[in-house]
């Protein structure tokens, strides 16, 4: 039933069956919000909001979702700034650091059915993060499948009229399956351009640009107290074999006296071999001179590919 109704989506009928209430019809006195999970939200990254409740008899009453409760949040109202909430709660924040640097999430929960019902909570933005930039080279293609060989036809009846007997005919072979075609290779890995530069203040950022052919730079603030940002460019994976075609089935012998033999089963073709994958692409990290005693938060992933290229030279800020 629980499956049921998630599927459909019936909150309507979970209340009915008291697995979830109608906040509309319970008194509250007071009402607050929290992130349990984490104390503040990274950029790109989510995390459950959670609300709780007290009704006038001392009840506490939690939402659904994170909360486990049976408070539905389409009962609730929120206003959010800098983050965003969903219909479930869920808040997340922008993946580009530029947008929200140097602010503060804030949400304001009110409850249309009950004025008297208001929470805030300032969400705390955090860059203490393990962020991974990840490029990769396409995939290769997947052979086809090789064709199905065609079925032996049954062979002709004979007769088993024993003052005139003759013998049935055999069945004919089934063709060979043909085999599968060999997966496509994998595309090598990008050329990958990483730019650092340090933020200074009371609380050092790290600032930092990366950028692959093809695709527009992405921006990254990183603190190097608990966050580091890893960098990959890795190849391709190669496509998969084609199936080999199954061999068709030799035909029956015809009915007679004697019987006519059964037809040879076709030979099944050769499954495909997977393509190979491709190979890890260059990384060149350029890095401010200031930024030189926190590069260790930087990190690079480039297996099998060249050695990663580490310049020193001035890096102006990113923005």
């Amino acid at each position: 039933m629980t499956s049921l109704l998630a599927l459909c989506g019936c909150s309507s009928v979970e209340v009915r069956l008291g697995m979830r209430a109608s906040l509309a019809k319970i008194p509250m006195t007071s009402m607050e919000a929290s992130l349990p999970k984490n104390p503040g939200v990274a950029p790109g990254e989510k995390s459950p909001l959670v609300v709780t409740l007290i009704g006038q008899d001392g009840k506490v009453w939690v939402t659904e979702g994170k909360g486990k409760g049976k408070i539905l949040w389409k009962d609730l109202t929120i206003a959010a700034s800098v983050v965003s909430v969903n219909k479930k709660g869920i808040v997340s924040l922008p993946r580009d650091p530029r947008i929200s640097d140097g602010k503060t999430g804030h949400v304001t929960i009110t409850a249309p059915s009950q004025p008297n019902l208001h929470a805030e909570l300032d969400i705390p933005l955090r860059y203490d993060y393990a962020f991974v930039s990840k490029f990769s080279g396409s995939n290769g293609s997947s052979g086809f499948n090789g064709t199905d060989g065609t079925d032996g036809m049954s062979g002709t009846m004979g007769s088993m009229d024993p003052d005139n007997p003759s013998p049935g005919g055999n069945g004919s072979d089934g063709t060979d399956g043909t085999d599968g075609q060999d997966g496509g290779p994998g595309g090598d890995g990008p050329l990958v351009q990483v730019r650092v530069t340090l933020r200074s203040g009371a609380h050092p950022l790290l600032q930092v640009g990366v950028s692959a052919g093809g695709h527009k730079e992405l921006f990254y603030l990183v603190d190097p107290q608990g966050g580091s940002l890893t960098v990959k460019s890795l190849g391709g994976t190669g496509g998969s074999g084609g199936k080999g075609g199954r061999g068709g089935r030799g035909g029956s012998g015809g009915t007679g006296s004697p019987n006519g033999q059964d037809g040879r089963d076709g030979s099944s073709g050769r499954d495909g071999n997977d393509g190979s994958d491709g190979g890890s692409g260059s990384i060149t990290v350029t890095y401010d001179p200031k930024a030189k005693p926190l590069l260790a938060t930087i990190r690079v992933a480039n297996p099998g590919g060249p050695s990663p290229v580490f310049n020193e030279e001035p890096v102006a800020p990113l923005w």
